[in-house]
């Protein structure tokens, strides 16, 4: 049972006894001693002075005496500060404490059963006209995370992804290459076919604002107003035409058209899939835009005969959502064409023929709050039994010291380079480090590389409150001090060398087992606060999954890595004499890099053995 358990129970009974009223449990308010008071656990007595009748501090110390008298194999003393209670715990049971968690290698985490809650969780939704970019990255690693804190505190987890890959922005792509291409190809080009895609589709923007400038202009000397006529030349520039016109082909099942886009998108996916599988994300099931449309088209149809829907004079269905507060939602185009909601709509049909979800959440930028907040009743509505309760994980967006992104103009923050950018970096910075480590070779340097350069990128995004837009800075994340994955890896990296040092030195003796001493009457108050730190992954990784924030997770990480980093600089591990002390640090040690790596692990970031 732990601590906190037992000195609740306790304390039930005795305020009972005390002052002769029953004591629920959600009365019993316990918390960390704060630093400057003695303690490690504090009891806060200001709910039982209305039982007691008397000032808080007597009723404090009339609770202390009583536990230390009721539960002295927990309670070594106490002291009453006005209305806490702050509690000294016997060091046998921190030591207990320990053993428990030094046992048990998925400590935090809720085991998955056949029963457990089915959570899907949609995340990255790219388009196949351009290349994953920063924003993209953002996306995918909170669906990551987020995807194994749910899967850690006991829910089946389905990772799906919904790629936009129809649609207007797919035709400008596929119109600039059969202009411009020549035949081009990844293959002969040498690039990622995403790429390349996304090449031409900058190209299409670059000719479309010229056509547009220069038809401007005519029409200004024909007597428009400039406003007026750059409306129209956007709208009549025969570059956009032509895209509009390969749409309505796509539309109607060209063959020629549907080859190219079949081939272009294929290019695209092998590009994204090399991207997702360096950033060590994946996916359980893709859905296509291109096959879920006419399922939402269906569904609104159905919608339309049951009376959830409307439709006007010239053909366009519509959703009247003003009796919830908010305004009429298109659903259906006056020529039959879908929008995005409708989309959303017949994803979620698939899926839920697919699984039995019981919950939904959708990773998306915050800009999409209101789509989101109409879908979730639109699908109420429809019968989904989750869409009343759907989530968006909204998110803000990642902003730049030069300012947003754009990707028609090619000015984005490619994620492959990125990637690359964030690897090499950290080669050269930990060179020296690497360098100095016996025995490396070349690919081990690399992979160190690897492993620190994602992690660097990986935790300076997941760190942030997802909800908040964030400032991206390279250099700042992949610094080896401060708080940054480097910093966690490296602290990780240590225990590692000192775990191997010590094997090393045991030799045939064996490695001793275990925290258990006998002879650790006392410990340092370092060393407890570490083991309560410790002890507190369990509920972190609870309010993580409550409150969908991974963050927290990342923050905790730092957090333990300071505090085991502030113990190693104030006692001696392998130079401690003392055997059984020895053997506890170790121990300790060995529990706090095996909770650092499970708590990264949640993150995806991996953690080196040596660094």
């Amino acid at each position: 049972m732990k601590i906190e358990n037992k000195i609740t129970e306790a304390v039930m009974a005795i305020v009972e006894e005390l002052y002769g009223q029953p004591v629920p449990e959600k009365m019993v308010q316990l918390q960390q001693t704060r630093p400057e008071f003695e303690g490690q656990i504090t009891l806060v007595v200001f709910p039982f002075t209305k039982m007691s009748h008397k000032a808080p501090e007597q009723t404090a110390a009339e609770i202390g005496q009583q536990l230390v008298q009721k539960l002295p194999e927990v309670v070594a003393k106490f002291n009453a500060v006005k209305g806490f209670l702050n509690l000294c715990i016997c060091s046998q049971q921190w030591v207990a404490l320990l053993e428990e968690i030094h046992q048990n290698p998925r400590f935090g985490f809720t085991p998955v059963t056949e029963d457990s809650p089915l959570v899907m969780i949609e995340y990255s939704s790219p388009n196949t006209n351009k290349p994953l970019h920063l924003g993209h990255v953002r996306n995918n690693l909170l669906g990551w995370a987020l995807a194994q804190v749910m899967e850690a505190n006991g829910n089946r987890v389905v990772k799906t992804n919904i790629v936009n890959d129809r649609g207007i922005h797919i035709c400008k792509s596929m119109l600039a290459w059969l202009k411009w291409g020549n035949g081009e190809t990844p293959e002969s080009s040498g690039k990622k076919g995403d790429h390349l895609i996304g090449d031409y589709y900058v190209a299409f923007d670059k000719h479309y604002r010229e056509e547009v400038k220069a038809l401007t202009e005519q029409l200004v000397l024909s007597g428009l107003p400039a406003e007026e006529a750059e409306e129209r030349a956007k709208q009549e520039a025969p570059l956009i035409k032509e895209a509009h016109a390969m749409l309505v082909k796509w539309e109607q099942n060209d063959p020629e058209v549907r080859a190219l886009w079949r081939k272009m998108n294929e290019w695209v996916y092998a590009g994204f899939d090399e991207t997702y599988r360096a950033l060590g994300v994946s996916f359980d099931k893709i859905y296509y835009e291109s096959e879920t449309y006419l399922e939402g088209k269906e569904k609104v149809e159905e919608g339309l005969q049951k009376g959830f829907f409307y439709r006007r004079d010239d053909g366009s269905v519509w959703a009247d959502l003003t009796g919830e507060g908010l305004d009429e939602k298109l659903l259906l185009r006056s020529d039959g064409t879908s929008v995005y909601m409708t989309q959303d709509i017949g994803t979620a049909k698939l899926r839920f023929q697919d699984f039995p979800i019981d919950k939904m959440i959708y990773v998306v930028g915050n800009e999409q709050n209101y789509h989101f907040q109409v879908l979730s009743i639109l699908l109420d509505k429809l019968g989904f039994k989750w869409g009343k309760d759907l989530v968006h994980f909204s998110y803000g967006m990642v902003e730049l010291p030069n300012g947003k992104m754009k990707s028609r103009e090619g000015t984005v923050v490619d994620a492959d380079d990125l990637i690359a950018t964030m690897v090499a970096d950290a080669r050269q910075m930990s060179a020296d480090k690497v360098n100095r480590l016996e025995g490396i070779t070349e690919e081990e340097a690399q992979e160190i590389a690897r492993i620190v350069g994602l992690g660097a990128l990986k935790y300076f995004i997941l760190k942030v409150d997802a909800r908040k837009n964030m400032l991206f800075n390279p250099a700042e994340s992949i610094d080896f001090n401060g708080n940054t994955g480097p910093f966690i890896q490296y602290t990780y990296a240590r225990i590692r060398s000192i775990l191997r040092k010590w094997e090393k030195e045991q030799g045939a003796r064996g490695k001793e087992q275990g925290a258990r001493s006998e002879d650790c009457s006392t410990l340092a108050d370092r060393e407890i606060s570490l083991i309560q730190k410790l002890q507190s992954f369990e509920a972190t990784v609870k309010q993580a999954g409550q409150d969908y924030n991974p963050s927290c997770i990342a923050n905790y990480c730092y957090d333990l890595a300071s505090e085991y980093n502030r113990f190693y600089h104030d006692f001696s591990v392998l130079r401690e004499e003392d055997e059984q002390k020895r053997t506890f640090r170790i121990a300790l040690s060995e529990t706090v890099g095996q909770v650092i790596k499970n708590g990264m692990g949640l993150l995806g970031i991996e953690v080196p053995e040596r660094m």
